[in-house]
């Protein structure tokens, strides 16, 4: 039995060595962001449904921010003013086929108040992703395409969120 206690207590003193080094670099959990606002608006095209429902959905369980459904409602108006993803060709094979391609997606966004004073003035966000490219596995690299886009909207949605946290909002006078 005392063993077993020892080895316990040996397991307990370990683990706790091991998160040590965690505390002294600064490393907590994320938790929730502080947005400069209590609610928000976002506004973009009918085509970009998707990526519209990501940053509600973020902003909704990642900070104490709520989405207005009318921009009237909203202390702030996120506009989404373009959302472009695009493939290039990086390199060919020695027969002329694709061997890699890049993967990019562009978000040009603007944050501002009802009476239109820019809080984030017109703002690029890209991400960048390589994809090595095979025929013989086609469906496999059309599937990882697939999950890059994903990943890349994810990312894209993160960054969009730490320039909300980061905006200071100007001083009524």
């Amino acid at each position: 039995m005392s063993a077993f206690v020892d080895t316990s207590r040996r397991g307990l003193l370990l683990a706790a060595l091991a998160t040590l080094p965690l505390a002294a670099c600064g490393f907590r959990l994320q938790g929730v962001r502080d947005l400069p606002f209590r609610t928000l608006y976002v506004n973009a095209p009918r085509n970009q449904a998707e990526l519209v429902d990501q940053i509600r959905l973020a902003v909704v369980t990642q900070s104490t921010t709520q989405i207005a459904d009318q921009p009237s409602a909203a202390d702030a108006i996120l506009d989404i003013i373009d959302n472009r993803f695009e493939k290039v060709i990086l390199s060919l094979n020695s027969a002329g086929r694709v061997r890699e391609y890049q993967l990019r997606q562009k978000v040009k966004f603007r944050v501002r108040t009802q009476d239109h004073t820019e809080l984030i003035p017109e703002t690029l966000i890209e991400i960048r992703r390589d994809l090595t490219y095979s025929d013989a596995e086609l469906l496999a690299k059309q599937q990882e395409e697939l999950t890059l886009q994903s990943e890349m909207r994810t990312d894209l949605v993160q960054q969009l969120l730490r320039r909300l946290q980061a905006l200071k909002r100007p001083q009524a006078s």
